[in-house]
């Protein structure tokens, strides 16, 4: 007797992944440089290394924005480069581009040719969510604490 495994998709749990995006979009805000027209950008220096966050397009709804490290990166490895795209309506954020790739799809099968975790769009949004938290909490930049009309 033989038997053959099925092999189960991988799934998504959407209320973590908006809870997570939702905690993205209030963090990012105050990173935002005050004016937030296209090309502007505020620096934010974390640890030894510097990043910017630049105002990439805006729209009536949506607002992107792009993180680079341009210093403090170690030389084996790519610096940061991250795509975000801020869902005003929604008040979520989450990451749409990284190190200048395609779009992230939702879920990938396993293994695949490029070798993506099944996962990965969740786990880029957790890595966004430790990064806003640690620039919020050690960086160095002023940050924008009136959002929301005063509500934090």
């Amino acid at each position: 007797m033989s038997y053959v495994s099925a092999q189960q998709r991988y799934i998504q749990s959407l209320p973590k992944y908006l809870t997570l995006c939702e905690h993205n979009y209030v963090r990012a805000l105050k990173l935002l440089p005050h004016e937030r027209r296209v090309g502007q950008e505020r620096k934010v220096q974390l640890g030894h290394s510097t990043f910017a966050v630049k105002v990439d397009d805006t729209a009536k709804y949506t607002t992107d924005i792009s993180i680079k490290q341009e210093a403090g990166n170690l030389p084996s490895v790519k610096p940061l480069y991250l795509t975000v795209r801020m869902y005003h309506d929604a008040k979520v954020a989450e990451i749409v581009h990284h190190d200048f790739h395609q779009r992230i799809k939702p879920s990938y099968a396993y293994p695949n040719p490029n070798m993506h975790q099944k996962d990965e769009k969740y786990q880029l949004n957790a890595f966004l969510y430790d990064w806003l938290v640690a620039c919020v909490e050690n960086g160095r930049a002023v940050l924008n604490w009136d959002v929301n009309n005063g509500l934090v």
